[in-house]
């Protein structure tokens, strides 16, 4: 078993916090602008971590580079920026998570491919404060390609070795595998198929946030 990890890094979407409310509202009020009914919520929050593009193409059936498809993708992340932090919540277990870090001198920090514009206000408006913020404006590479990690391993003064990553899609888990990382797959997160989690070869897996707690007591 490895030993002395120093930090925990999460993705931030289906992994850290709960944000798909928020996309719910953001994604039916532009359905309602074209006159077009509210998709289901499910159906959402399986697409939520696959980003604006992604929501885009569930909402109206267009494809990037489709005429139209690039207006929309502005007007939700307009409309996204003024309901960002309204319904979104740390996930259940999330906040017992943080505390025993921090009790643990264990450095937390977020590593996401959500732009900077969108996570700095949300992170600040729920009250967090991790170590390091990783966004896709702070690197050359997002993921899957592991220069997050490298990255994190630099703000939080460890090895990347050190790092437990957590996250709810298989690129975090490709992220953190290229670098080096321990690996924590989050089946409690946005995740259309639970089944095909364990195909993304994670460390470990996890169906709720306290399922980490034990985890990374083995580390220590």
């Amino acid at each position: 078993m490895k030993n002395n990890v120093k930090a925990v890094v999460f993705d931030l979407d289906g992994t850290l916090l709960d944000t798909a409310p928020d996309f719910e509202v953001v994604l039916n009020r532009l359905r309602a602008e074209q006159s077009l009914p509210p998709l289901d919520s499910l159906a959402i929050r399986n697409t939520v971590s696959n980003g604006a593009r992604a929501l885009v193409t569930l909402a109206f059936g267009l494809d990037e580079g489709d005429e139209g498809f690039e207006a929309l993708r502005q007007r939700l992340l307009d409309l996204y920026l003024d309901h960002l932090a309204v319904a979104s919540a740390p996930f259940p277990g999330i906040d017992s998570l943080l505390t025993f870090l921090r009790d643990n001198n264990l450095s937390w920090g977020i590593a996401t491919n959500k732009p900077e514009l969108y996570t700095t206000p949300l992170v600040n408006a729920l009250g967090l404060s991790p170590d390091c913020v990783i966004c896709p404006d702070h690197v050359q590479n997002r993921k899957p390609d592991p220069e997050s990690m490298h990255l994190a391993a630099r703000l939080l003064d460890c090895h990347v070795e050190d790092i437990i990553y957590v996250g709810d899609h298989q690129r975090d888990i490709d992220c953190g595998r290229n670098a080096g990382c321990v690996t924590i797959a989050t089946r409690y997160g946005y995740i259309n198929d639970v089944a095909e989690v364990a195909s993304w070869q994670a460390t470990h897996i996890v169906d709720h946030a306290s399922d980490i707690i034990p985890l990374v007591k083995q580390y220590l």
